[in-house]
């Protein structure tokens, strides 16, 4: 008798193997990143249904199998409906998926906290009222996965030195993986300016639970969120093993 298993998982992508079945890619509390057939998935009648669409979180039983698992059941846990309903949450919904689904792997170590942040992260924003919520929401995300994935931005010491840069002269290089004093960032080639405050947005957003309220909720614009998240875009594409396809989507969201 083949093993079976259960697990809680979010869809992440789907690709067609046939007139009736689809492949799942879906990211798992507990195996990281796992891949199902969803057999009769496009037939009016199929059990799976809805709960097959992306972004949805399920309570899941599978069959395993030797290169591919078969979904057998699947209970709806979130399906996260409000990020249907508004295109600047679908879309960043859409870029952090794929940064699950390239930094992702099978039977991850990580997979119960990655799991968890995802599952927040969507929660949080299909919550969201604002253009900042959502941008604030998207910055969290993309600071607590890096960390998680064991590719955490150093924003409180310079990473040459290990010293505390002055305020008036912080840069930051994507290389190097965080903040720079103005004495060693002569010696770097690559590496930007960037405003005190600026930093310490970022490091408070990095240090406070996802769920904490900060100063920031209220100041922060969507000028300084737009900034933020096109820097640390950039530092995710550097340090990904596969490209991103998603790029070009956040550009239309401007």
């Amino acid at each position: 008798m083949k093993e079976q298993f259960t697990t809680n998982a979010i869809n992440l992508k789907s690709y067609s193997i046939s007139e009736a079945d689809k492949i799942i890619l879906m990211y798992s509390q507990d195996k990281g990143l796992i891949r199902g057939v969803a057999k009769g998935i496009k037939k009016t009648k199929s059990k799976l249904g809805g709960r097959m669409e992306l972004l949805v979180a399920n309570k899941m039983m599978l069959v395993k199998g030797r290169n591919l698992d078969t979904i057998c059941q699947a209970e709806a846990l979130n399906t996260f409906f409000n990020l249907r309903s508004d295109m600047n949450k679908l879309f960043y919904a859409m870029y952090c998926s794929e940064i699950i689904s390239n930094f992702g792997i099978e039977n991850d170590p990580n997979s119960k906290e990655i799991y968890n942040l995802f599952y927040t992260f969507l929660d949080k924003l299909s919550q969201s009222k604002t253009k900042e919520e959502i941008m604030l929401c998207v910055l969290r995300f993309q600071l607590k996965i890096m960390e998680i994935t064991g590719y955490s931005i150093e924003l409180q010491d310079c990473v040459k030195c290990l010293k505390t840069p002055n305020e008036e002269e912080i840069y930051f290089s994507t290389e190097q993986g965080g903040i720079l004093c103005k004495e060693c960032a002569r010696e770097v080639y690559k590496k930007i300016k960037i405003p005190h405050k600026i930093k310490e947005f970022l490091f408070v957003l990095l240090k406070e639970d996802f769920y904490a309220h900060t100063k920031y909720d209220e100041s922060a614009t969507e000028k300084i969120c737009q900034v933020c998240i096109d820097l640390l875009k950039k530092y995710i594409e550097y340090y990904s093993p596969k490209p991103f396809k998603t790029a070009q989507i956040l550009e239309s969201i401007r």
